[in-house]
């Protein structure tokens, strides 16, 4: 699933992005990649997993529902960023694009977008696009949420964990 911005950094620009967004205050990673897909194309989805994370990025990816997403603290809005790469799964496909930012919603195979020149010369697009394959062929782990309450406050919240690996782990019976 890609979008062509109609306002933005890429506007009239012939190039295909992944879904972003930014969370609203006090919003979990999860339910904000949701919702961004859901404002910008319509499309249901399920969160899988964070594939990856980095801090202080400029945000624009997505894949086979592999979607950005930003958390912001100072940066924009004078607020950090930390820019999330996350996996969803589409639960619809029925696009309905948001008119007001977003000039065209399409879904696209994975070598028509690698083959962009803006991905292929943009190295944050390179790992993402790494990422995404490693994931598709099984051989990458993100990080799952776990719906979690902690002594530090009484509010459930996620802890995001590879849960693959940890797995793994106890099953030896090795204990962390």
């Amino acid at each position: 699933m890609v979008v062509q911005e109609k306002i933005g950094q890429f506007q009239g620009l012939d190039f295909w992005k992944f879904p972003t967004g930014i969370a609203n205050e006090g919003e979990d990673i999860c339910m904000a990649a949701i919702r961004e897909v859901k404002e910008e194309t319509g499309i249901d989805t399920e969160f899988v997993e964070v594939l990856a994370f980095r801090s202080e990025a400029l945000s624009f990816v997505n894949l086979f529902v592999c979607l950005t997403y930003r958390h912001s603290h100072k940066k924009l809005f004078e607020k950090s960023e930390l820019f999330f790469l996350c996996m969803l799964r589409p639960l619809s496909f029925d696009i309905q694009k948001q008119e007001l930012e977003i000039e065209a919603v399409q879904w696209m195979q994975y070598d028509e977008y690698v083959a962009q020149t803006f991905v292929q010369k943009d190295e944050l697009l390179n790992y993402v696009m790494k990422i995404c394959l490693a994931k598709e062929n099984k051989d990458y782990a993100g990080f799952s949420p776990v719906s979690i309450t902690s002594s530090f406050s009484n509010e459930k919240s996620h802890l995001y964990f590879n849960s693959r690996d940890l797995n793994k782990l106890l099953s030896s019976g090795t204990q962390p």
